[in-house]
């Protein structure tokens, strides 16, 4: 299990505090997607790449719920100006069991020139490149959120002392 001590975040929550429901939304949110950015990054270099889909879908995606800004990072689906997307993402992180695929409907499967109703699939692998991306790189999210928002807030003439280096 992963575990971060963060420090500073009090003087930065105080400080947000201090500014309208608005921006105070704005600046989470655009702070979540940089912080989230570099998980995104690291997922990109660890995916296994074959046609390049897989790795092309792999995006920071934002929203409000309840009113409280969240992001995070998503695998799959299509990505930005692509018309073929890459479903299988979940596949590919956990892997698969061996199992049947059956022909559907009068048409048989059909792969190298051989037809048949039904073939037995060995499984896969899993390849994870999500969670390791997340464990790696979850300093580094969370710095680049602190730097994020004390840059925003100086913009707004709030100044936070940069956080002290932890002592072990």
């Amino acid at each position: 299990m992963l575990e971060v001590n963060v420090t500073g975040l009090r003087e930065l929550d105080d400080a947000l505090k201090a500014l309208p429901d608005k921006i105070q939304r704005n600046i989470l949110r655009a702070a979540l997607r940089a912080g989230s950015k570099e998980i995104a990054e690291e997922a990109k270099r660890l995916v296994p790449v074959r046609s390049g889909r897989l790795r092309d879908t792999i995006r920071v995606t934002s929203r409000l719920v309840n009113g409280v800004p969240t992001a995070k990072v998503v695998a799959g689906g299509r990505a930005k100006g692509k018309s073929k997307g890459a479903w299988y993402a979940h596949l590919v992180e956990f892997g698969t069991a061996a199992h049947v695929i059956r022909a559907r409907g009068a048409a048989p499967l059909a792969f190298n020139g051989i037809k048949a109703r039904e073939v037995n699939h060995p499984g896969a692998k899993k390849k994870p490149f999500m969670r390791p991306a997340a464990d790696t790189k979850s300093r580094a999210a969370l710095g680049r959120f602190g730097e994020f928002v004390r840059s925003r807030l100086t913009k707004q003439g709030i100044e936070i002392p940069d956080p002290e280096p932890e002592t072990d």
